[in-house]
This record gives C-alpha cells, structure tokens and sequence, in this order.
C-alpha cells in the first residue's frame, strides 16, 4: 500500500538512502533539506511522486509550510521521518555554548518542532507513523559528544512521552537508534576538535577513533533504509529499534551497568521514603 512520507534531511546520509528506498518502492515523498538544489535528481528520476520543499528544521514557519506540501500534493501525510541532525566533537569545557545551542536547537528541537507541525494532522487523519531518528548517543553518553547525546537523549524522552499521547489517536512513534554507518556524518558533517591535553584520553580519543572510524563503520545505509521502510509497514512497530551490531553491543553494555548500579544503591535509594504504615 503507498503512503505518504516527509523526510527531514533528505540530501544525505540515511535520509537520503531513506528518500531513494522510499521512492523506489512506490511510496510518495516530501523530501526536505535546507537546501533543495541537493534534491533535484530525486524530481528528475521520481517525477511527481517526489516533491522537494526548503525545510530549516528550527523554524516553525517552515515545518508547517512542508506539512502542509504533502496535504497539497499528496492528500495528507502517513510517515514522518525526523532525520535531520549532526553532532560535532569537543570537550564540554571547550565547546562554546553557542555550539551547544546550535546543536540541541537542530537536534532536539527541530524533532519537536516538526512533530508538532505534523501532529494537528494526524490527530484529523486518526492515523500516521512518527520515525525519530536518535542514536546509539542517546542511550550511551559518549565523551566529546556532549552536546549531541545531550539533544539525542532528550528526543528519547520527547518521544517516549509523545508516544503514550499518539497512542490515543492512532499515531505509532519509533525511535530509531543507528550506530556507526558509512554516510558524511562521520566526514565533513562533523567538525572534530581534541582540545587541550587534560581530556585527551577520552575526548582525544574519540576524534581519533572517527577518523580512523571514517569509512569502516558496521552500517550499511541501504540496509538501514530498508529496515526503516519494513516498519514503517508493521501493525506494531517497536518503540525502539537500535540499528548495527556496534548499536546493540554498546546499548546492552550500557543498560546492564545501569542495572547493576540501581541495584548497588537500592538500599540508600529506597531509605529516603517515609516510613511503612
């Protein structure tokens, strides 16, 4: 059955993997980026199942404008990817807090501003498909990403939060949580800096691992894409679905530690309530 996407950050990366499977399956897309010039090829090769629109993600005026594309030339909307993102490297000492604002403001806050340009929609439609692009950032914290994990850990609580809410109107939410893949996140999307010598062994580190990272990451992005369409498909799709063995390994990791800590401390924990009876 054809549906009705928008892809956010549509020009690259898993978006545009996303953008291309999507369309080669039959589907109808509003794709987007802030700039649509990237896009063009889409409209020569899909014709008039693809409409490309300038989005800027943290404008509101934008978000709805797109929304509102795929009222115009499609008759509503089924699936609403939230792709658009990206993450630089530094110490938290070292990243200015206009980078940190700038990347909490496209990261979190242009997921909250396009889903709620979407919502009023499918809260008419009683139906729709809200696909939040996350990381394996935002379930493990990781040095020299703080801004991202940051931004990516509150799209996870947005969105456990939302989804409880779509429920009620017949609106599912997944957060897709991708580990490493061979797109430009990992190249020129990113600025990397190491910083001074005294976080070396953990922010050093990282913008080490990346560049030698670079090009060998697990992930394919068309596999990726393809998973992404066959839930897009289920009756239930996941809440959460991480993305890559790198994804699984370090998320299981992460969790049981998380685990083992609360148990650790239960006793403490549990002494701050009043007493029984």
């Amino acid at each position: 059955m054809s549906q009705r996407w928008l892809i956010t950050g549509s020009s690259r990366g898993i978006g545009r993997a996303l953008a291309e499977a999507v369309l080669q399956a039959g589907h109808r897309l509003v794709a987007t980026a802030r700039d649509p010039k990237q896009l063009e090829d889409l409209s020569d090769r899909f014709g008039k199942s693809v409409c490309v629109t300038p989005l800027d993600v943290t404008d509101p005026a934008d978000a709805d404008r797109a929304v509102q594309t795929a009222v115009h030339e499609f008759g509503g909307l089924d699936v609403l990817v939230n792709n658009a993102g990206y993450g630089n490297v530094n110490s938290v000492e070292d990243t200015p807090l206009e980078d940190f604002r700038a990347q909490i403001e496209t990261n979190l806050f242009g997921t909250i501003i396009v889903t709620k340009a979407a919502i009023p929609l499918m809260r008419e439609q009683r139906s729709g498909r809200i696909i939040q692009i996350s990381s394996v950032g935002g379930r493990v914290g990781a040095p020299g990403r703080a801004a991202y994990s940051a931004a990516k850990w509150g799209v996870e609580g947005f969105s456990e939060a939302l989804a409880r809410e779509m429920a009620l109107i017949g609106v599912k939410v997944t957060v897709v949580e991708p580990g490493g893949f061979r797109t430009d996140f990992a190249g020129s999307s990113t600025v990397l800096e190491a910083g001074r010598p005294e976080y070396d062994a953990v922010v050093g580190a990282t913008v080490r691992m990346q560049q030698e990272y670079n090009g060998r990451q697990p992930g394919d992005p068309l596999l990726a894409a393809r998973v992404i369409l066959e839930v897009a498909a289920m009756d239930e799709p996941p809440f959460r679905l991480a993305l890559g063995s790198d994804a699984v390994g370090a998320i299981v990791k992460a969790d049981l530690a998380r685990l083992t800590e609360v148990e650790r401390w239960r006793k403490l924990s549990v002494s701050t309530d009043f007493p029984a009876g």
